[in-house]
Order: structure tokens, then C-alpha cells, then sequence
């Protein structure tokens, strides 16, 4: 699972895809990149982790959310990102933790939710 996000991420940084960032997306991203304790044990540094964002973020759209259309979903922490996805028109949302994108009110049958591991084994020419 870890190879495949690191591939996934190195296509974002190559150009290859295009991830989208809105404001809710960017300060979970933020917030999560300031809990040192979660970063115990990675060969990282915070500053690294920090440039490898900003990095990210050079090839990421920003996509500004004008409606918030509150799909319900099993984590409400993530129906934000259910939202930038359709205002962005993503194709996919690559997670690792597909189960709570599975129950919702809304329901969005052109985005499809896929670990990295799916995402790339579809994405193989």
C-alpha cells in the first residue's frame, strides 16, 4: 500500500496527474503535516515533509468550493472531500480509506473510490 501511494505521488509530481486541492483539503493536509507525533519513525524530517508538500502543491489545481452539497458520509470529517471532487470533476478519489465513501445520501456514480493500489492497476496502459 505505502509503494503505491509513493507511485501515486510521484505521477503528481512528474505531471502525470493532476490532484486537486480546495481550502478544506489544504488545512487538513496542514494540520496533519504539524502532529509530529504521527511522524515517529518516518525518515523525514519535518522540514522535508513540509518541501514535499509545497511541492505537491506547485502541480495541484485549486479548485474553490461554492456549494457544500453534505453527502452524509460515514466520516463527516470527509464529506469535503466528496464536495471537491465534484466541483473539480475528479475522475477518482484515491484513499485508503475507501469504507467511508461507501455510505452516503448523495450518491456520485462518475467518481469512482479507489485505493492507490486500484487507481494505478486501472490506470496501466
Amino acid at each position: 500500500m505505502v509503494a503505491s501511494s509513493r507511485h501515486v505521488l510521484r505521477l503528481a509530481l512528474r505531471g502525470e496527474i493532476a490532484p486537486i486541492f480546495g481550502n478544506a483539503l489544504f488545512c487538513e493536509y496542514e494540520d496533519v503535516l504539524a502532529r509530529d507525533a504521527l511522524w515517529n519513525g518516518c525518515p523525514m524530517e519535518r522540514g522535508e515533509r513540509e518541501a514535499l508538500f509545497d511541492a505537491l502543491m506547485s502541480v495541484s489545481l485549486w479548485i474553490p468550493v461554492y456549494f457544500l452539497w453534505h453527502p452524509n458520509l460515514a466520516d463527516e470529517g470527509d464529506n469535503h472531500v466528496l464536495e471537491l471532487a465534484v466541483a473539480g470533476g475528479a475522475e477518482s478519489i484515491v484513499t485508503a480509506n475507501k469504507r467511508n465513501f461507501r455510505r452516503n445520501s448523495l450518491h456520485f456514480p462518475s467518481i469512482r473510490i479507489e485505493s492507490a493500489g486500484e487507481f494505478l492497476e486501472r490506470s496501466r496502459p
